[in-house]
């Protein structure tokens, strides 16, 4: 396949600016650059200016047909994006889709560079449908959440059409409206209402992150196929569902992870996207623990939490009296850096290491490492089966209640920590996965995922030839048609 279309297909990947959003679809496109397509990765200026300063270095990708280029998102560099998300969506919604345009006009008169014959853009950055409209060209939408996440973004107007949101007021959120069956949401049966994605949680019917949420999903269907990374076996009734009600082809080419590694093997150049420096020194500590027995904990790139939070986690985790690393990037905590006490640091140090930020893939791939507390978030969730480690979830937004759910209910690889964090449960918890039989059992659950998922991006597995059909039905039909 390479071969054939080398130097010919243009594909322009453009990600929404966030951390957990930027990863998946580098990954995509350094799969499809391995099948011979050209690429051009489109940043916001504010995030390629992170990358550069985490890092210490300007990114490159080292090939001359994978190009990097920047547009900017609309907000003042000094604005706190990972902070305030909603104004975030406000401004790629509004203010992107102008320098957008001019990117692709540029790009078609740039001497060397093909003609651009596809877009691939995030779900959330639907603008880029008009203007690959007015180019003449597909837009291929990748979906950066789970299939059950999507599906369960995609049932919002449905559970306004029920009555279930808005909530009447917040309070019936502690009367056990969580716990609410909804035993109409097809492929996703049992399912409650506490497992939909966070937005619903809100008694406003003016609600900003609701009503984006409807109208970014629902847009995304706008497209000439869905991409979303995950494999058919994993999440085989949602899929099925999804394939059935939705009028645009999906396809599954999950894990992306494993599958751009696998794919790309004879290329050993690494394209920056980490906004935060990484400390290598976790590597260098987790060599001197012993076999499966350090817990790692990362939130994420976006959840924030208050100081009780932080202190009944921070507690938890020193009475479990297990070693740990603990992620607690600068903005972890509301308004300030996370504060952890003296007496805290001197309880777990000699069994606990705190970083600011660290390449989660290295670590979660250390023998040393037998347990994940995590968010929940998606490219997590992957980057757990991936390496075959066992989680505990601690949702906090978006449709991370809904991976948790199935982490813990459909595939048996996790276990839930309330909302309502206390360091009781924590430690409880944390002594679970770590020495009892619940978290054997969880470990072996999440071998079998880790080698189902590796059969899948081989010949002939669901994902492997799911791509082949993305490529030959959407992708380089564009290019044979012009």
């Amino acid at each position: 396949m390479g071969s054939h279309v080398a130097g010919k297909t243009h594909a322009l990947c453009v990600p929404f600016p966030a951390q957990g959003h930027i990863k998946p679809m580098m990954q995509l496109a350094r799969l499809l650059h391995s099948k011979g397509f050209y690429i051009t990765f489109v940043n916001s200026e504010f995030i390629q200016d992170r990358i550069t300063e985490a890092n210490g270095q300007v990114a490159a990708t080292g090939f001359d047909d994978f190009l990097l280029e920047t547009i900017p998102d609309g907000l003042p560099s000094c604005h706190g994006r990972t902070t305030n998300v909603i104004e975030l969506c406000e401004s790629t919604r509004k203010n992107m889709k102008a320098p957008f345009r001019e990117l692709m006009t540029r790009l078609k008169c740039s001497l060397g560079v093909p003609g651009v014959t596809c877009v691939i853009s995030d779900g959330l950055m639907n603008f880029t449908q008009e203007v690959a409209e007015e180019f003449g060209v597909p837009r291929v939408t990748f979906w950066t959440t789970s299939a059950c996440g999507y599906w369960a973004y995609l049932q919002i107007p449905e559970l306004i059409e029920r009555g279930y949101a808005p909530l009447k007021d917040l309070s019936s959120l502690a009367e056990g409206y969580l716990e609410t069956t909804l035993d109409w949401v097809p492929g996703m049966p049992n399912v409650c209402f506490k497992d939909m994605v966070s937005v619903v949680r809100t008694a406003d019917p003016d609600d900003f992150l609701l009503n984006y949420s409807i109208t970014e999903s629902q847009m995304a269907l706008r497209t000439s196929a869905l991409i979303l990374n995950t494999f058919d076996d994993l999440e085989k009734d949602v899929i099925k569902a999804m394939r059935s009600r939705i009028a645009c082809p999906l396809y599954t080419i999950g894990l992306l992870l494993t599958f751009s590694k696998h794919e790309s093997k004879g290329e050993d150049k690494s394209i920056l996207t980490s906004l935060w420096k990484e400390e290598n020194e976790c590597l260098a500590w987790l060599d001197k623990q012993q076999f499966m027995s350090v817990l790692y904990v990362n939130f994420g790139s976006v959840a924030v939490l208050t100081l009780d939070q932080l202190n009944e986690f921070a507690w938890g985790l020193a009475n479990s009296h297990k070693p740990f690393i603990w992620i607690t990037r600068r903005d972890l905590m509301m308004g300030e850096a996370a504060i952890l006490s003296q007496e805290f640091m001197d309880e777990i140090k000699d069994r606990g290491l705190i970083a600011n930020w660290c390449n989660q893939e290295h670590v979660l791939s250390h023998a040393s490492v037998g347990g994940f507390l995590t968010h929940s978030g998606w490219n997590s969730i992957l980057e757990a089966i991936c390496n075959g480690v066992p989680v505990i979830c601690w949702p906090c937004l978006g449709e991370q209640p809904t991976n948790c759910r199935y982490a813990c209910t459909e595939w048996g690889f996790g276990m839930e920590i309330d909302n309502n964090v206390k360091r009781e449960e924590v430690e409880d918890k944390v002594r679970m996965l770590m020495e009892g039989t619940k978290g054997k059992e969880m470990r072996t659950k999440i071998m079998k995922w880790k080698q189902i998922a590796e059969k899948a991006i081989k010949p002939g597995g669901s994902s492997y030839e799911n791509l082949n059909a993305l490529v030959r039905e959407v992708l380089f039909k564009n290019y044979e048609n012009n």
